[in-house]
């Protein structure tokens, strides 16, 4: 049979995690994450990074290998994932991808548009302007020059709401006119499989799972973090409500209650990236049968 990526994408909370591992061990193969959230190694709690008892012993590649200092875009993942790619496709005819982050996913199995370099000065004044006056201002101005990508973007991520906001600066032209459709890949069988679950079901796992955090240590983490808040990896949701709360901005309960809302946000977000490419296929979440059989025909 042909060598086969199996991609396995969903909102968060949705059970990916669980579906890769259980797939990855009924074929003996191993996990690429494409979650940029959990690559980076003191934030474990914060992005729910899984346990060794959620891996089911399956090898995971690219979980907590990044300092906070450092910095990938989802070409670098890409760059790096290929090789890895290649090897367990060449040991096992099939590999694993899983995450919640499209660009990501997409980057390694379709490849990304030519973007243009970034200019240091318009970055570092639009950074300016986060840092003085927050993103809904840049939000705004996005909105103002590519309502198409403020569509689909993250809005909680500042990296990249600054990112598209300075293409479309330096280029005079909406971000989303330089992104093309491009085609998967074809040196390889792709199968794609979503975790489908009734809305009001993934709104209620991911409010137990904010209060498993909590209940797990997410604001000793965070406040461990407060020296790095003004890094690109913090910029994310679970850690700015926090570091509010730690200035006075927000009280406790107030700051959990943002993270439950800001995540349900998110989720929203990535089910629709992902419905805009007809190629997944939505199954029951946490039927590993009904993944397992329609991997089987697939290939």
């Amino acid at each position: 049979m042909a060598p086969t990526l199996i991609i396995i994408g969903g909102p968060t909370a949705s059970g990916k995690t669980r579906a890769a591992a259980g797939l990855a061990l009924h074929l003996g193969t191993e996990v690429i994450s494409g979650d940029s959230r959990q690559f980076y190694r003191a934030m474990r709690i914060g992005t729910a990074r899984p346990t060794e008892k959620d891996l089911l012993g399956v090898p995971h590649h690219f979980l907590g290998h990044l300092e906070l200092e450092e910095t990938w875009s989802a070409g670098h993942f890409a760059r790096e994932a290929e090789p890895v790619l290649q090897r367990l496709l060449a040991s096992h005819g099939v590999a694993i991808l899983v995450g919640g982050s499209g660009l990501y996913l997409d980057a390694l199995i379709k490849g990304l548009d030519p973007l243009p370099a970034g200019d240091p000065h318009t970055r570092e004044r639009i950074q300016e302007r986060f840092r003085a006056e927050g993103l809904a201002p840049l939000l705004e101005e996005l909105m103002r020059h590519d309502p198409d990508t403020m569509r689909t973007i993250d809005r909680a991520n500042p990296h990249r709401v600054i990112r598209a906001l300075e293409i479309c600066l330096i280029t005079g032209r909406p971000y989303s006119t330089l992104r093309s459709s491009p085609q998967d890949r074809k040196d390889i069988r792709l199968i794609r499989i979503a975790m489908d679950l009734p809305r009001e079901e993934l709104y209620g796992r991911i409010d137990a799972r904010v209060d498993l955090m909590v209940a797990n240590g997410l604001e000793e983490e965070a406040r461990s973090l407060v020296p790095y808040k003004a890094l690109n990896a913090l910029q994310t949701v679970g850690y700015r409500e926090w570091f509010a709360h730690f200035a006075g901005e927000l009280d406790r309960t107030a700051a959990i209650a943002l993270i439950k809302q800001h995540t349900r946000n998110y989720a929203k977000r990535q089910i629709t990236w992902l419905r805009r490419d007809p190629n997944w296929r939505w199954l029951p979440a946490d039927e590993l049968h009904t993944h397992m059989a329609h991997v089987e025909a697939a290939r």
